[in-house]
């Protein structure tokens, strides 16, 4: 396709030595022609552990309309069973300690489970940001390659151009 050390220093400024993994990857892939790009979101599954998977689908259903419209309404039941309805016998009464008990429960462990899902989501973007790049750097080596045959092509043309310019001039002069 091209020279690659004198594509390498055109391109990058640098010597080929110092181009880092990314590069160099992207240099091979761009050499062989192949494909660079990927699906994210199977590159990603295809990883997830069990527990990752979990805790992605715990924050996925506790940061929802459904999960807290539905706690409200537990709450509330909560609130008014152990209030009006078993005003004399209820099991948790005002100030609901039991409640509380199980709020603060449910807070402990849902609060690191979103934590691991957010980690999760800083790498996926700080994945989707690689490979964005890796995209990017093939696409402006595609680019650069096709300026170069292109000029390339030019300058024969203009070349051929001239020789039959010169040919037609001597032609003409001869005739003249």
């Amino acid at each position: 396709m091209y020279n690659l050390p004198n594509f390498v220093h055109t391109h990058f400024d640098k010597p080929a030595e110092e181009l880092g993994d990314i590069e160099k990857r992207v240099l091979k892939k761009a050499h062989e022609r192949k494909i660079i790009s990927t699906d994210v979101n199977a590159a990603l599954s295809a990883e997830a552990s069990v527990g990752q998977r979990l805790a992605d689908d715990i924050a996925r259903i506790g940061g929802s309309w459904g999960f807290i419209i539905s706690f409200l309404t537990f709450l509330a039941v909560w609130t008014v069973i152990n209030t009006i309805v078993l005003a004399t016998r209820a099991f948790d009464p005002y100030p609901f300690i039991f409640l509380n008990l199980l709020l603060s429960m449910i807070a402990a462990i849902q609060a690191p489970i979103i934590m691991m899902s957010q980690n999760r989501q800083t790498e996926r973007d700080r994945f989707e940001a690689a490979k964005d790049y890796e995209v990017n750097l093939k696409a402006e080596l595609e680019v650069l390659s096709l300026h170069q045959k292109i000029d390339l092509q030019v300058l024969t043309e203009l070349s051929s151009l001239r020789q039959e310019v010169s040919q037609l001039t001597t032609i003409l002069a001869a005739k003249g």
